[in-house]
């Protein structure tokens, strides 16, 4: 069976990477697509994930979550995924906007763990004001998620900060909220999604094909220019990647704390007790990774 999942993103350039990889899985089922602002503004985070799933030729509801953190000030990363959120990329037909469900994602969210038979895994890849929401408002979902998979935090290092993660240092208040409860996490940061880059040669393999690789190569020429040839993360995949290849992953289990205030504001203290709820990704086999990349872009049209 199929492993149900809801894919909570701000597209963003990895999160249409990751998105398109995890439509086409054949073991995930992704129930729900909700938005939430972070990379860029929730309009265009909305915009984006419509129109991606239109292109993709798929039916996956999406719903529009929230455009602001908890208590900062919104706060995007424009100059890496460019001011739409997807480089100069531009989609041809228009997004099938009856996707979007007239609900809150954060109510959408409740309804489908609810009434689901199977237990979710909740898959954050951007900021995690939605899931905090979801869990103040409606406690009672905790207990039909299996656990989640997200892309935040880092045991050594930021990217936005010295300390702090794009994700955590955009809306921190709200990630306290979830590493704090007693539910399973597996932290894929930066320890481990800045190791499995790929190349420009991987790039340029998954342009030749077919239409979707040409569309993620298009969207990661731009992407690159914060990176370099040889080095490019494409940080949200490592989610749906652990989740389909979790033998590329090695982890380690700690307790999280996020600072949410002062200049180290959404730094990821990482504290390693056996007793911890948080599996940190912290290696991974980066050229079986990257095999899987070319190879996942290559079976779609």
């Amino acid at each position: 069976m199929k492993r149900p999942i809801i894919i909570d993103t701000d597209p963003g350039i990895d999160d249409v990477v990751a998105i398109t990889a995890a439509l086409f899985s054949d073991n995930l089922d992704v129930k729900l697509i909700t938005t939430v602002g972070g990379n860029v503004g929730i309009e265009n985070t909305t915009k984006n994930a419509i129109d991606l799933v239109t292109f993709l030729g798929k039916d996956t509801p999406i719903a529009k979550g929230a455009g602001e953190p908890l208590v900062n000030k919104p706060k995007t990363a424009a100059q890496v995924h460019g001011n739409s959120g997807i480089g100069e990329y531009q989609f041809e037909a228009e997004g099938n906007t009856s996707l979007l469900m007239q609900e809150h994602a954060v109510i959408e969210m409740k309804n489908q763990i609810l009434s689901a038979t199977a237990p979710v895994t909740l898959v954050p890849i951007g900021p995690l004001t939605n899931i905090a929401l979801l869990f103040k408002m409606f406690p009672e979902t905790m207990e039909n998620i299996e656990e989640i998979v997200l892309m935040g935090g880092a045991v050594d290092g930021g990217n936005v900060t010295p300390v702090a993660e794009f994700n955590i240092f955009a809306d921190p208040h709200a990630a306290k909220i979830i590493f704090d409860t007693d539910i399973k996490i597996v932290m894929c940061g930066l320890d481990v999604t800045r190791l499995t880059s790929v190349t420009a040669d991987d790039v340029e393999k998954v342009k030749q094909q077919g239409s979707v690789g040409a569309m993620i190569a298009h969207m990661l020429d731009y992407y690159q220019k914060t990176y370099s040839d040889l080095a490019i993360s494409i940080h949200d995949l490592c989610t749906i990647f652990y989740l389909t290849r979790p033998e590329l992953f090695q982890t380690k289990r700690a307790k999280v704390n996020v600072v949410t205030e002062g200049e180290e504001a959404g730094c990821t203290i990482t504290n390693y007790t056996d007793e911890g709820n948080v599996y940190v990704c912290m290696d991974a086999d980066v050229d079986a990774f990257r095999a899987a990349f070319i190879k996942v872009f290559g079976e779609i049209f």
